[in-house]
């Protein structure tokens, strides 16, 4: 037996009175072989004095840049008032102000100051320094006794605990904001950074975050990227964009296109130039749009009557004739024209689009560091912060006696064992280190390919006949290795792309229903390099219009492959036609398969626009197993108000999965109309905020306990929340301990030493590692009617991440929650690729009234999955394939 890790050390002692928002923890995880760890943690202290709390207000200019803000706090403190604010207290950019003693504002604790930037860039000529009133108000004094009762465990998370976290965030962030480029909790700097081409730059930096914890208050360091605008000039950056030399391109009469203009447009649009003033001077402003015609063709009225050309204003009136006057202009916040050749980029200017696909792998490369080498990139990064040589942290009496990474205890759990088909040499196996392999294994539930039709889409030439011939042996050998059944002659055909993908797979769908009067199970489409539309359109197809399996591959995948990769082709194979790969042994996971209590698991997401995208709706989704051993779901899926965190439809949504469910059991199955109704639902919610927490149980919760309701069901729920945008990082504390990719081992969990200080929680690195370092899942337990213990709600969530049926590995969060993740990305395919919804970059609008109206256009144009694919979710296919056969049928008009 393995050794447990005790449990009767440090349970917590969370006071009865103390309230919480999800679970209160009671108990600790024992389960597990112990395992020593470094997590990117250091433990600081807290200050012991009053912290004050003032709103400031800009009467004038509600909203002004966070950069602006900063300066004009700094020359407030260090030039215009130095009296008022010594010692120097912190801003967040925003609202709020905090100070280690109080401010001699007046009786009222509120003054109005003038501020002035010593720059004075801003001002027109002859008009002075720009003047900025700055209102101060006292709103609250902290003691940062709260924070102590908080990590002690007597005291509630309320408004003064959450002010208290906020001010020491501040007080921590305050010196790298004034220095470098800043990022709401990350800062960067220049000394390690990449040109990615286009115009960008990826700057290395360091996120930092106070977060309470059991007995500790913590900060969590790490290092972080930002893709930034290449500084100079901005001629040169456009050209840069479009990966050209030659700045005569950018005239509009020489052919330079609108449709280009409008995307550098969208590329540049909001970033800060300087621009030239009459009198020397340099004036920073932010690009608004760019102009459709040239300097030399714009004209402006001139005030005492007539018209000139931007190009001749600036050779005439300013004596600075352009070297380009044919190029456009860019059209600054006040609706001045600026010609491009006389702007520049300043440096350190983030850039907060969308970074553009073909950079993704570029950003990915250069943001991952394998464990050792991050952890060192933390630790120094302790230097960088300095701390100790910041006035604000020591004003505040906040110390960091650490110059390491916490080392605290962890404990590997056992994996799950998992059980194949008849046939087998092995009918169960145990993964080691979150993976295993499909070598002389069949799958749980196999199923027949009788009726499948290949269709092509790279050129004849490419993919001939012996290419399709080799992938079709290939394909089929690796099927029958997993104990599918697949005809070794399928229909064959090639089409172009650029035709209608939708009549063309209709076409080849006929193909098999006029020899075998029965539709196609599968289309297998070779798709060519760059075939997104093409994969879109067949998504579209297969999963909208037709309702029958499809799986795409790329032809240069094809081309020799490996047995290796037709296997995992099967994988995705088998599960889009019903098929079930394997299963979790029920022995292994007793919380799953208990018999006297059905348990449906759930995973929910939301996916939201792109930064910067306006009327864009976010997609929602619901994924539920409907067999007893959850490896087989089903899902549900819409589209709701952009950047809408709360599922509106998620009532409707559990009504249907929980009828499947019912159906499933009954009809499949054949259990009891008792044994069909869960007894049990576990439901894990996908990217929500702790701030969003009570609002996910006040709104969720309740529609997922009203869809009970509604069908009469009583079923326990237990509800968690898994995270994974945070930045606790484990790191194995030596090599034997790791990896082979220098990791901590898959099943490596802490509950302890970083925990809530009073809710349930639990960190959880369910996988193995591949590139950089991994990232566990953080799962919050909000509500739960089961009474799970710790080990319980550990080993099923770690068990669950056994269970995705398109690898041969575990994955990071369990999968349900993987699951409903693609399904959202994949909702895209709910419109007609024909249509006029565009999801490209240049549908993007920024108009509020124009952006309320293409949601509602969205809204009406999105299409409900087949009837067919409702209960295959792109991997499982419809277990009444009678389904399948009459929508087929319909659509064909073969009736």
């Amino acid at each position: 037996m393995p050794p447990r890790v005790s449990n009767a050390v440090n349970v917590p002692s969370t006071a009865n009175h103390v309230t919480t928002i999800g679970v209160k923890r009671t108990a600790f995880g024992s389960s597990g072989r112990p395992l020593p760890i470094f997590v990117n943690v250091f433990e600081t202290t807290l200050p012991q004095n009053i912290i004050f709390h003032y709103d400031i207000i800009h009467p004038a200019d509600k909203v002004l840049p966070a950069r602006l803000n900063m300066d004009l706090i700094r020359a407030l403190q260090t030039r215009i008032a130095p009296d008022v604010f010594t010692p120097l207290g912190v801003y967040d950019g925003r609202k709020n102000f905090f100070s280690a003693r109080k401010l001699p504002l007046g009786p009222d604790d509120l003054r109005e100051f003038d501020v002035t930037l010593e720059s004075a860039d801003e001002s027109p000529k002859g008009k002075g320094p720009k003047v900025y009133k700055i209102r101060f108000n006292l709103v609250a004094q902290i003691n940062p006794e709260v924070l102590r009762r908080y990590i002690d465990g007597k005291q509630s998370q309320d408004n003064a605990v959450l002010t208290a976290i906020t001010a020491l965030n501040v007080v921590i962030r305050m010196e790298p904001s004034q220095k470098y480029p800043f990022n709401v909790r990350s800062f960067f700097t220049d000394q390690e950074k990449k040109d990615i081409g286009s115009g960008l730059e990826l700057w290395r930096g360091y996120f930092q975050s106070v977060r309470p914890a059991l007995k500790k208050m913590h900060i969590i360091i790490d290092t972080s990227t930002a893709t930034m605008y290449k500084a100079g000039r901005l001629i040169n950056l456009c050209l840069d964009f479009f990966n050209k030399s030659d700045a005569k391109m950018l005239a509009p009469s020489n052919g330079f296109p609108d449709r280009e203009r409008l995307r550098l447009q969208r590329f540049v649009a909001g970033i800060r130039v300087l621009t030239p003033t009459p009198d020397g001077r340099k004036i920073a402003r932010v690009v608004k749009k760019l102009s459709s015609a040239g300097a030399s063709a714009l004209s402006f009225k001139l005030k005492e009557g007539g018209t000139m050309t931007v190009a001749e204003y600036f050779r005439n009136v300013l004596n600075r004739p352009l070297q380009y006057p044919n190029l456009i202009c860019v059209e600054i916040g006040t609706g001045a024209l600026i010609p491009l050749e006389l702007c520049e980029v300043p440096p350190g200017q983030i850039m907060r689009k969308q970074v553009p696909p073909e950079k993704t792998k570029m950003v990915v490369e250069f943001a991952t560091k394998k464990p050792q080498d991050r952890l060192k990139s933390i630790e120094a990064g302790l230097q960088v912060l300095s701390y100790g040589q910041s006035d604000y942290v020591r004003n505040f009496g906040i110390t960091i006696p650490q110059t390491r990474a916490m080392k605290i205890q962890a404990r590997v759990l056992n994996p799950p064992a998992l059980k194949y088909g008849p046939g087998s040499r092995q009918l169960t196996i145990v993964p080691a280190n979150g993976q295993w392999n499909m070598r002389d294994k069949r799958f749980f539930k196999p199923v027949d390919v009788l009726r499948w039709v290949i269709v092509v889409y790279e050129r004849k030439q490419r993919f001939n006949e012996q290419a399709v011939a080799e992938m079709s042996r290939g394909l089929c050998g690796s099927a029958r290795e997993v104990g599918m059944k697949m005809t070794p002659t399928p229909f064959v055909v090639w089409y172009s792309g650029q035709g209608d993908i939708a009549s063309q797979l209709r076409a080849s769908g006929k193909l098999v229903y006029d020899q075998f009067k029965a539709p196609p199970n599968l289309i297998v489409v070779v798709l060519p390099e760059g075939g997104n539309e093409i994969y879109t359109a067949v998504k579209h197809f297969g999963d909208i219009t037709m309702g029958v399996a499809t799986q795409c591959l790329k032809s240069t995948k094809c081309f020799g492959a490996k047995a290796q990769y037709f296997a995992n082709v099967c994988l995705k194979i088998n599960v889009k036609l019903g098929g079930i790969n394997a299963i979790p042994d029920p022995n292994s996971v007793k919380a799953l398969t208990d018999p006297q209590n059905p348990t449906i698991v759930m995973g929910a997401d939301v996916i939201h626009p792109a930064p910067g995208s306006q009327g864009r709706p976010s997609f929602t989704a619901l994924v539920a197993s409907v067999d007893s051993d959850n490896a087989k779901y089903v899902a549900e899926c819409g589209v709701q108000t952009s950047r809408q965190e709360i599922i509106e439809d998620l009532e409707v949504m559990a009504k249907n999965t929980l009828t499947m469910y019912a159906t499933y059991r009954m009809g499949v199955e054949k259990k009891s109309t008792q044994m069909a109704s869960p007894k049990r639902i576990i439901f894990y919610r996908d990217g929500v905020s702790e701030g969003q927490f009570q609002q996910v149980l006040d709104q969720e919760l309740v529609a997922l306990k009203k869809a009970c309701a509604a069908l009469n069901i009583k079923p326990k729920i237990t509800f968690i929340v898994v995270g994974k945008r945070h930045h606790i990082r484990f790191f194995p504390t030596n090599k034997a301990d790791a990896d082979v990719s220098g990791n901590c081992p898959a099943g490596t969990v802490v509950d302890r030493e970083i925990g809530h200080p009073t809710d349930l929680d639990f960190y959880l690195q369910s996988h193995g590692g591949l590139l950089g370092t991994s990232r566990p899942a953080h799962y919050s337990v909000l509500h739960d009617e089961n009474a799970f213990s710790p080990d319980a709600l550990q080993s099923l969530s770690f068990a669950l991440c056994h269970v995705y049926a398109r690898s041969t590995r575990s994955v990071s969060i369990p999968a349900p929650v993987y699951y409903a993740d693609i399904v959202c990305s994949r909702a895209k395919n709910h419109y007609d690729p024909q249509g006029t919804i565009d999801f490209s970059d240049s549908a993007t609008n920024n108009d509020s009234a124009q952006a309320e109206t293409t949601l509602e256009a969205f809204r009406k144009n999105f299409k409900p999955l087949n009837e067919a694919q409702k209960r295959l979710m792109y991997f499982s296919v419809s277990f009444l394939f009678t389904t399948t056969v009459i929508w087929f049928c319909r659509l064909f008009s073969f009736q």
